[in-house]
């Protein structure tokens, strides 16, 4: 099986394989790494990829 995506809990969606994610401004960012974090929640400095700052993010229910 290939081109796997994986949701983590409350965290980013983790992509195997090499990766292209082309963002709303139409900026390509790609990566090579076996493993790729894509950021969920928005607040990463690394956007398109997760840097950890969800777990910061207040978690509140809604």
């Amino acid at each position: 099986m290939t081109g796997r995506i994986r949701a983590c809990p409350g965290g980013p969606l983790l992509v195997d394989g090499e990766v292209e994610v082309t963002t709303e401004d139409g900026v390509v960012h790609r990566s090579t790494r076996p493993v790729s974090a894509l950021c969920r929640c928005g607040a990463s400095g690394r956007a398109p990829w997760c840097d950890g700052t969800h777990k910061l993010l207040d978690r509140r229910p809604t």
